[in-house]
């Protein structure tokens, strides 16, 4: 079977040199192996993602020259299967509700950090400081019933137990030079989010079962993604999921060193194609030329 590679963009704001580098080299490691290129519209969030910022998806690439296979895979379209996955590990009691609010979760973090360090996770974010995984099956009906937001999260102790030490084949470079053979660090995220109340999936779910039904082969992203594969590789070994290869691939970033960002008008590539820039620039401007 040839490889397949994908492109899994956000349409919450309009394409950088950062998304042409990876979308290129995606299409370029397809092209060069007789392999497939394909494209994924990951629009859960339906607070944030827009139908122009779609379009302008669809006609950035093509400007770039990328061809990709259709019909386009959007996630929206597929609740359905992420809620199915679940279910399976709700009913391996690998999964529950948490009810804390954003503020009520950063007040809880302030009170434990005034005595000692919260520990956070790979992203700087600190992990889930709550008690609802301790609430009995009655007081989660109760809570639910009542009709307010929640989150279902991974219980990341039992999910570890059941799978063991798990890794994962790096043909890029992560942090510290990490490649090859890395050993995965789930726990490092605490119980992170699978879905919530209002959408019935999260990005490390819909990325996994994404992945699998489209045939994927070979990830390809972004280093800032580099450990996020070990909650990846977590989440399918519990569901029974082909693991693909990975690369990690360096960031584009701006002249301060920072990562590019969605707002960065200076290297948008609406911005570079209306000051005349053609393909092949952006091509020489990240490299791949």
């Amino acid at each position: 079977m040839p490889p397949v590679f994908r492109f899994a963009p956000s349409p919450n704001g309009y394409l950088h040199l950062g998304h042409a580098y990876s979308a290129l080299l995606n299409y370029d490691l397809a092209r060069d192996s007789g392999g497939r290129f394909l494209l994924r519209i990951e629009d859960i969030d339906a607070t944030r993602c827009r139908v122009e910022f779609e379009q302008a998806i669809y006609e950035d690439l093509a400007w770039l020259g990328i061809a990709w296979e259709t019909p386009v895979r959007r996630q929206s379209e597929h609740f359905a299967a992420y809620r199915a996955a679940i279910e399976r590990l709700s009913a391996e009691r690998l999964v529950y509700p948490s009810f804390e609010s954003r503020a009520e979760i950063a007040r809880l973090v302030a009170d434990r950090e005034s005595a000692s360090a919260w520990p956070r996770d790979p992203d700087g974010a600190p992990l889930y400081p709550g008690t609802a995984k301790s609430l009995s099956a009655e007081q989660r009906d109760r809570l639910i019933g009542q009709g307010g937001p929640f989150a279902l999260r991974l219980d990341m102790a039992a999910a570890c137990a059941r799978t063991g030490g798990l890794r994962w084949q790096e043909d890029g470079e992560g942090p510290a030079a990490k490649t090859g053979n890395v050993a995965a660090r789930p726990e490092a995220w605490g119980d992170v989010i699978l879905a919530r109340k209002e959408t019935p999936t999260s990005y490390h779910l819909s990325v996994v079962i994404d992945d699998t039904l489209q045939g994927v082969t070979d990830v390809v992203r972004g280093v800032d993604l580099f450990w996020s594969t070990s909650v990846h590789r977590l989440l399918q070994e519990l569901l029974g999921l082909p693991v693909p290869a990975y690369r990690h691939h360096t960031l584009i970033r701006d002249a301060a060193g920072q990562k590019l960002s969605k707002s960065t008008r200076a290297t948008g590539l609406r911005e570079l194609r209306a000051e005349g820039a053609s393909p092949a620039d952006i091509r020489r401007l990240v490299g791949l030329l």
